[in-house]
């Protein structure tokens, strides 16, 4: 294709360097040097972009819009250069110009869009959308801060802002020619049209601003290019000039500064009443805008909404974008004149809902107040949306209980009423889906099982999956190389066929490769946390790992109870563990959850206290590495002999590092829960490590869970609770973790971590021993790699277009 006439990226480079920076290279910044390999990528993705448009609408294709509040998406220039193929030229051309490539991509920030495993799988389904090459669009908000940068002080998890540059990104398209105009608070006054009806005025609203951006999200093979939609919110005006005549100029700016802190941060803290009220002002502003935006461009085709849901499919990704169902209502409705029941049924055909968690509390739910407040309208349509449906519910089952009834009943009574989203989610959707097999189960059985007694045909499964670009090819090149010369390139666009690798289990030459390349991430790895925390850590131990979001339910308390076991058996029993290893964790928890955090105290405290202590001759060292984002991970996942995947069976909706890790060929030890049931299945039980408690036996047991009754009767467990209970790990802050204790040993300790501690240790022993033969442990770990091809988001990704989307390849 012309666009990849390699003469035009040395140009593109040399004139923003000379031109636009006004610059002579010897005299660029390693800045001004990413910047400028940025532009001369974009220009290809930008020509790529044209065709594929332009193909879209020769094809009159339908198209696929994922609503998400986040996307993680993690540094781009590598990851484009990679699916482009042109990465190899792009390094002999900087090699020229004494640049080194690698280093370059160091130097860019993460965009701070997203904050753990669902703007992750967004990120990877846009890389697949484009890599299947079909038309699918995500939309979410230009954040200028992220969740939090995670510092360590002391042991003790302290937030900071997380800025990144996005004003001067070189991927951020700035659409100046486009903007949103979005009514916000006010109130609604009724009246009567000619006709007799109801006819609502929403009145005396505020405007606020969407300004699109956009990031354009390149197919494996430079085919396609579809885009990331990102909106940042500004004032309708920039000061009010009456107020600021009368000399208050500071009260003059207060609007603009108000409107434009919706972009400001993800995820502002809704411990206070002001910070509920921006958190659903995002989440109000996301879907308005989107909608607009997803409208505008139909209308462009179309004159009237009659075949709207068979040109557009809207996924939401969780419930943040719930208020979709009526926001696309009220412009149905209100703006075009249509019928409600014909808007309804629009509605509902083009809505799909993915749900992410069992965790009650994680189910969103708004106060009515707040939602009259800020959006009196869409509070109005909720209630009538909500009054239509009990009446369905009585008409199509006379005998339907008051408890039904109220359980699906999107409001919520009580001394503060409340609106489910999910509630709004479901009824307002024809598909409803979970993201593995046992969390899609659970949500029909246990989650929403009245929803599913209703509508069985709505609610499906559909398995998560991940980008092998991204989480092989990327972040793994030695891997991917060696994957490419066993059995060619095409894997990385079909990670079906990795399957070819199982031909070389027997080969030991192969195996000895595969060991040559994981050792060589862990001395990558091994290098880092030396430069980060000043630490040796022997690239021959075992790399465990367990890197995901600090939480009760993800037990990163197990795993420490467990090296305090180790510990202990080797410093008061004198134990042979099997074989050296190396625990590393990584994760932030959110900083309302002080028991979270506290856990991040303890690592840190037994960490201290181990890797100092000269009776362990470093069989054991202990690791935190701080601010856990895409680039940290991309480093930690191809260094992890061992996966930790040990949720609270049940409670993990599905994992996607659980995937990563595996592809990578780590080997898990994990529970039977999300998607470690899957990857059990397709590796086989003889390469995974599976312990605890199975769903079904959570389940019946956690109402007879007495944590003394273990305590008792198993003496190590006694012994190492009695030691956080002890100041043997807090000698400078005696007593901190005596509420670790406690909760342990609470009878309403929820997460069951000491009826899965034997188990856990007899595996993690089982693992220490099986380390010992390299042969079988690498025949195992390849057979991971081998079998994980289900696990590519483009597999999900093809389930979605075929099972909910309706959309199809155009390949160009």
């Amino acid at each position: 294709m012309s666009y990849f006439d390699f003469s035009n990226f040395e140009t593109s480079f040399n004139n923003y360097i000379k031109y636009i920076l006004g610059k002579q290279l010897e005299h660029a910044s390693k800045n001004d040097q990413l910047n400028a390999v940025s532009y001369a990528v974009g220009k290809y993705l930008m020509d790529i972009s044209y065709d594929t448009q332009k193909r879209y609408q020769e094809n009159d294709v339908k198209r696929l819009h994922y609503l998400s509040l986040e996307f993680l998406i993690g540094r781009l220039l590598n990851n484009n250069l990679l699916n482009l193929g042109i990465y190899k030229r792009c390094k002999r051309f900087l090699e020229t110009k004494g640049i080194d490539l690698d280093l370059l991509v160091e130097e860019e920030r993460d965009p701070a869009l997203g904050n753990g495993g669902l703007g992750r799988l967004a990120a990877c389904f846009l890389d697949s959308l484009a890599c299947l090459n079909m038309p699918g669009f995500g939309y979410g908000i230009n954040y200028d801060y992220g969740l939090f940068k995670q510092v360590i002080v002391n042991g003790y998890q302290k937030e900071k802002p997380d800025y990144w540059p996005n004003r001067r990104s070189p991927w951020l398209i700035r659409r100046t020619e486009e903007r949103y105009m979005v009514p916000i608070y006010g109130r609604v006054e009724g009246s009567v049209d000619r006709d007799g009806e109801y006819n609502p005025t929403w009145t005396n609203w505020s405007l606020l601003i969407g300004r699109p951006h956009d990031i354009l999200v390149a197919g494996f093979e430079g085919r396609t290019v579809n885009y990331l939609r990102l909106f940042t919110a500004e004032a309708s005006e920039d000061f009010d000039i009456d107020i600021f005549n009368d000399g208050d100029y500071f009260k003059a700016v207060g609007r603009k500064i108000k409107s434009e802190t919706i972009s400001k941060i993800l995820y502002p803290s809704d411990s206070k009443e002001v910070g509920k009220e921006l958190r659903l002002v995002q989440e109000y502003f996301l879907v308005a805008c989107s909608l607009k935006d997803i409208i505008r461009k139909y209308e462009m085709n179309y004159d009237t909404f009659d075949d709207f849901y068979n040109k557009v499919a809207i996924q939401l990704n969780d419930t943040h974008p719930a208020l979709a169902v009526a926001e696309l209502m009220r412009i149905l409705v209100d703006e075009k004149g249509i019928q409600w029941e014909t808007a309804w049924d629009i509605t509902k055909k083009t809505l799909g809902y993915t749900n992410h968690t069992l965790l009650p509390e994680a189910l969103e739910t708004w106060p009515v107040s707040i939602l009259e407040r800020v959006v009196p309208r869409h509070m109005q349509l909720i209630y009538e949306i909500n009054q239509r449906f009990l009446e369905y519910l009585t008409v199509r089952d006379p005998d339907i209980t008051i408890e039904s009834i109220a359980k699906m009943s999107i409001i919520q009574e009580g001394p503060v009423k409340q609106v489910r989203m999910a509630n709004l989610a479901i009824i307002g959707s024809h598909s409803i889906n979970g993201v593995a097999r046992v969390h899609s189960d659970l949500v029909k059985t246990q989650l929403v099982p009245e929803f599913y007694r209703l509508w069985p045909e709505r609610f499906n499964n559909k398995t998560n999956g991940v980008s092998p670009r991204r989480w092989i090819a990327a972040c793994n090149p030695g891997l991917a190389d060696f994957i490419t010369e066993a059995i060619g390139r095409r894997w990385v666009g079909d990670l079906s066929r990795i399957w070819e690798l199982e031909t070389f289990e027997n080969d030991p030459g192969f195996l000895d490769r595969l060991g040559e390349i994981k050792l060589a991430n862990k001395e990558a790895l091994a290098t880092l946390i030396r430069k980060k925390l000043f630490l040796n850590v022997d690239p021959q131990s075992i790399f465990d790992i367990h890197a995901k979001r600090i939480h009760e339910y993800k037990r990163q308390l197990l795993n420490v109870i467990h090296i305090i076991h180790l510990y202990l058996s080797i410093k008061e029993d004198g134990k042979d563990i099997g074989h050296p290893r190396t625990f590393i964790f990584s994760g932030k928890a959110a900083p309302g959850y002080h028991f979270a955090k506290l856990i991040i105290k303890l690592i840190h405290s037994v960490a201290n206290v181990i890797n100092k202590d000269p009776d362990i001759h470093d069989m054991i060292k202990v690791v935190f590495l701080p601010d856990y984002r895409v680039t940290l991970a991309e480093r930690i996942i191809p260094a992890a002999d061992v996966s930790e995947q040990i949720s609270t069976a049940g409670m993990e909706a599905s994992g996607t590092g659980n995937m990563k890790f595996a592809m990578n060929g780590a080997l898990t030890i994990g529970t039977m829960d999300g998607a470690n049931i899957e990857i059990a299945e397709q590796v086989g039980g003889e390469n995974i490590y599976i312990f605890g408690l199975t769903v079904d036996e959570v389940e019946a047991f956690r109402p007879s869970y007495e944590p003394k009754t273990f305590y008792d009767e198993d003496p190590d467990l006694k012994r190492v609770l009695k030691a956080i209970y002890s100041n043997l790990f807090c000698s400078d802050e005696p007593g901190i973790f005596k509420l670790v204790f406690s909760q342990l040993m609470g009878n309403g300790e929820h997460y069951l971590h000491l009826a899965d501690f034997r188990s856990y240790v007899t595996t993690q022993l089982k693992i220490g021993n099986d380390y010992k033969d390299r042969a079988k442990w690498l025949s195992m770990s390849l057979k991971n790699i081998a079998r994980t091809g289900m696990f590519s988001s483009d597999r999900a990704i093809q389930e979605y277009a075929d099972g909910i989307w309706g959309i199809r390849s155009f390949r160009g």
